[in-house]
């Protein structure tokens, strides 16, 4: 409960003042209407002029005023994730993580954080569909007693890409045309070129263009951290792990037909409306696990690379440790103030929480904050859905630049012995917990190989009955029916050969133009090709200099011995691990 008003001047120069909470909860009644600068007005019509009849004023402050606020209330849109809705709510730890994580939030079963969750399309603007076949964003800022933690998650476990610099090109081709300004609802050739010479991303079309594509509003869909993360315990012992949140309402899909009878804005009604009605939408969190000793045995018996964004943990394998749950239970008062100016960061991790060295991850570690100073300002972590919750008065030497609302008084602006500020100790040894990285700088693309397809041949052999089969084929069908270069078809149909050859005939018969014969035959100008029939197709973009080569033995992957300093033995899931499995499904 927000306190209330008060008459009564305050302390310092400001006089009286309303904090947010106050602005926030009051309603119009309790206002008066006023310049920005607080002067009473009595009509927001009127206008100063030369007669009755006669040109404006330059000096009508309230007009000029009014304009010029309304002419800038609009902030750059997000590049990604322009498309949004939100909630707050709480998370609640139901089983504590102590052994292997030494965060405070995972220290005790009942331990409580409050949380903002924004849900959002990837692709379109603001004014976009979100109901759209798209990939969803997921993120959630836990605002823990050590500061906030941000899970900048998606409702995918996997992505197009596992090489950071390919993301800028990819969302390049889910906007607008750069002359015909259209987007890929009506022209998929640029979206289609993109897959067609990046086969890595086969894994993530076929969840996008299935049943999870459109889920039904935001409340029926999972969250997945994607990337592997690093958990830390008080001894300084780690683990590999990811992130999931399961929703506890199921999940359900609308189909690509069906999507037009739905209104624009139906997954951000949907969710409104049931936390306004008290029905409460909730997720359990869980964390999948492993040593580093397993992620290099991972990679040297089943090829699977815990750095590839496009790959997942087998879930029998690498079972799931559940940890708690949130709920939703308010919305936002103020759209704007609470959904499009809240900002994540996976950079923003508490004391046991760790990246681990996914090239994608590093990359988001700098992208994302750099996006927000951009688009909101170098302070945005001042505004109050974004500030934390701590019980210390934080303090730093950052001071000034735009908005600076709290630029910490007359204190030292940097390490001062006069008025010293106070530190905590160390309570994670980076030495031990990060990789002892000696090597030559080397140049990195990834190579397309024959286990890049069993995660996606898994998905559509053994999770996908007969009729999710047919509903996949039919969406790639009719999205491909804008793609104005059949070459571009022939490539595709080519990677979908290597998942299944039913897949492929069915895309053939479908679409009606016959697929190459696999991708031994062919190059890519994204991508190094590893299954190449000849040593020419092989490197990516046609390159034929012999000044040296970035592709690797090893993919990117953890190999054997490359942990010299190693995890914690015990993967701290209580429970025998099943080497060599694939587990349900591969993970999906």
């Amino acid at each position: 409960m927000s306190p209330a008003p008060s008459s009564q001047p305050l302390d310092g120069p400001g006089g009286k003042y309303r904090t947010y909470e106050d602005d926030r909860n009051h309603p119009s009644q309790e206002t008066l209407y006023t310049t920005s600068n607080g002067v009473p007005m009595p009509h927001p019509y009127e206008t100063q002029r030369m007669g009755t009849n006669g040109p404006l004023l330059l000096q009508d402050f309230h007009l000029i005023d009014l304009l010029s606020h309304f002419d800038r209330e609009r902030i750059p849109e997000r590049v990604v994730h322009a498309k949004g809705s939100g909630a707050h709510g709480v998370f609640t730890c139901t089983k504590p993580l102590d052994d292997l994580c030494l965060a405070d939030i995972f220290s005790k079963e009942g331990k409580q954080c409050p949380l903002t969750v924004r849900f959002s399309t990837v692709g379109g603007e603001s004014g976009s569909p979100d109901l759209a076949r798209d990939p969803r964003g997921f993120s959630v800022k836990f605002r823990t007693e050590e500061g906030n933690w941000d899970m900048v998650a998606n409702n995918t476990p996997v992505f197009f890409l596992r090489d950071p610099a390919k993301f800028p090109h990819f969302i390049h081709t889910q906007k607008r045309h750069p002359s015909t300004h259209l987007t890929h609802a009506d022209d998929s050739t640029a979206f289609w070129d993109y897959l067609s010479q990046n086969p890595e991303s086969v894994h993530q079309v076929l969840i996008l263009m299935g049943d999870r594509g459109i889920p039904y509003g935001y409340r029926f869909m999972h969250g997945y951290s994607g990337h592997t993360l690093k958990l830390v315990n008080k001894a300084g012992e780690w683990v590999y792990a990811q992130f999931h949140m399961k929703s506890d309402q199921g999940t359900k899909f609308v189909t690509q037909e069906d999507s037009a009878n739905y209104s624009p804005d139906f997954s951000q009604k949907d969710l409104w409306e049931n936390i306004d009605q008290g029905n409460y939408p909730s997720w359990t969190c869980y964390f999948q696990t492993m040593t580093s000793s397993e992620a290099e045995e991972l990679w040297e018996k089943q090829r699977i690379n815990v750095f590839d964004l496009t790959h997942v943990w087998p879930q029998k394998q690498f079972p799931l440790r559940e940890v708690g749950k949130f709920v939703l239970n308010e919305n936002a008062v103020n759209y704007f103030a609470e959904i499009e100016q809240v900002a994540f960061n996976p950079a923003h991790m508490v004391p046991g929480i760790e990246p681990s060295a996914d090239p994608v991850l590093q990359s988001r570690l700098f992208s994302y904050p750099d996006a927000h100073r951009h688009r909101v300002g170098v302070n945005y972590q001042q505004l109050p859905v974004n500030s934390n919750r701590t019980n210390y008065r934080m303090g730093n030497f950052q001071r000034d630049g735009n908005m600076a609302f709290f630029n910490q008084g007359s204190r030292p602006n940097y390490l001062s012995s006069i008025e010293p500020i106070s530190f905590r100790e160390r309570t994670v040894d980076l030495n031990k917990v990060h990789g002892q990285f000696t090597s030559d700088a080397v140049t990195f693309l990834s190579e397309i190989r024959p286990e890049d397809f069993n995660p996606p041949r898994a998905l559509y052999e053994r999770v996908m009955d007969e009729d999710a089969k047919q509903r996949l084929v039919n969406n790639m069908a009719g999205h491909m029916t804008n793609c104005r270069d059949k070459e571009i078809i022939k490539r595709q149909i080519a990677i979908f050969r290597e998942v299944s050859e039913d897949l492929a005939s069915r895309m053939e018969k479908a679409t009606g133009v016959k697929g190459y014969d696999g991708i031994s035959n062919l190059s890519f100008n994204g991508t190094h090709n590893g299954m190449a029939a000849k040593d020419s197709l092989k490197v990516a973009n046609g390159m034929k200099a012999k000044v040296g080569s970035s592709s690797t033995p090893n993919n990117g992957a953890p190999q054997k011995g490359t942990h010299k300093v190693g995890s914690r033995a015990d993967p701290g899931t209580g429970g025998a691990r099943v080497n060599g499995s694939n587990g349900v499904a591969n993970g999906h």
